[in-house]
């Protein structure tokens, strides 16, 4: 297995909305921290992708375009823009994804039901094994955030600690299952 991070959407702007939003994003902020740490520690691409509109507001220097403070994305890490729902459609991403030999992709970020569920069904469609980190999705409505976890190929960050723990690299190649509720 050769993973990468993809947090999607998670900018400024969302954290103005509906304070059901707003604590949905906080929540999930601690669980794709602890994913964003667990892939620097084994020096594995983290990608950061943000949703671009200018005509929304969302463009590079505008305030809402921005990445939230607390979110431990790094100049460093891997940007890349998008204009639609699937983080794959008229991007870099699956270039950059190909180049890094990434076969695998971990997903956090918001709308879970909207860009993010997206993005994992593209992934599919480009041939990547796409897995969504549980708690690490936000949206609006926790339901959708469930129904998101239901459909999909899930893990939790302990579980993803350990598989991408040097033992269980090799082993888990293909061989990732979705995780009972």
């Amino acid at each position: 297995m050769n993973p990468a991070l993809l947090i999607i959407d998670f900018q400024k702007t969302f954290l103005s909305g509906d304070p059901h939003t707003v604590r949905s994003l906080e929540q999930a902020k601690a669980y794709i921290n602890s994913a964003i740490e667990l892939f620097r520690e084994r020096n594995l691409p983290v990608v950061c992708v943000q949703h671009l509109s200018p005509k929304d507001g969302l463009a590079p220097g505008d305030p809402g375009y921005e990445i939230p403070e607390g979110l431990k994305i790094l100049p460093t890490d891997i940007h890349l823009q998008k204009e639609h729902g699937n983080s794959f459609h008229q991007t870099k991403l699956c270039q950059v994804l190909k180049d890094l030999r990434v076969d695998t992709i971990f997903l956090a970020g918001f709308r879970a039901e909207y860009c993010v569920l997206s993005t994992y069904r593209g992934a599919q469609d480009e041939g990547f094994a796409a897995i969504m980190i549980r708690n690490a999705l936000a949206s609006p409505s926790h339901e959708n955030i469930r129904f998101v976890e239901c459909i999909s190929d899930v893990v939790s960050v302990s579980n993803l600690k350990y598989l991408l723990s040097e033992d269980a690299l090799p082993a888990v190649s293909n061989n990732i299952s979705h995780e009972a509720q």
